[in-house]
């Protein structure tokens, strides 16, 4: 009887390591698959990143030509371009030729 008892233990004993190492086996297997979407998702947020990082490249560029701009607007030589293009004033003796078309 004693030898039964041990060959039981032994048994149960086995097939709760197997079912412990079906347990580890199965989150290795959902572990990676967590990793690959992760991986991708990692990948996508990279694009994304890279793609505004372009983004705020492209604007910092156009902020400087504004500022740029925004200075020329307040010189003589704009001020003189905008009254002769705009309002078609010419300084006092000179002469204005005009295209007939």
């Amino acid at each position: 009887m004693a030898r039964k008892v041990a060959y039981r233990k032994r048994r149960q004993n086995r097939f709760g390591m197997f079912l412990v190492s079906l347990v580890v086996v199965m989150l290795l297997i959902v572990v990676a698959f967590n990793s690959i979407g992760l991986m991708a998702k990692k990948e996508s947020y990279q694009q994304k990143e890279a793609a505004l990082e372009e983004q705020i490249a492209a604007e910092q560029e156009r902020a400087q030509e504004i500022e740029e701009f925004e200075k020329y607007t307040h010189t003589k030589k704009y001020i003189e371009e905008v009254a002769r293009d705009k309002l078609g004033l010419v300084y006092e003796g000179e002469i204005l030729f005009e295209d007939e078309n």
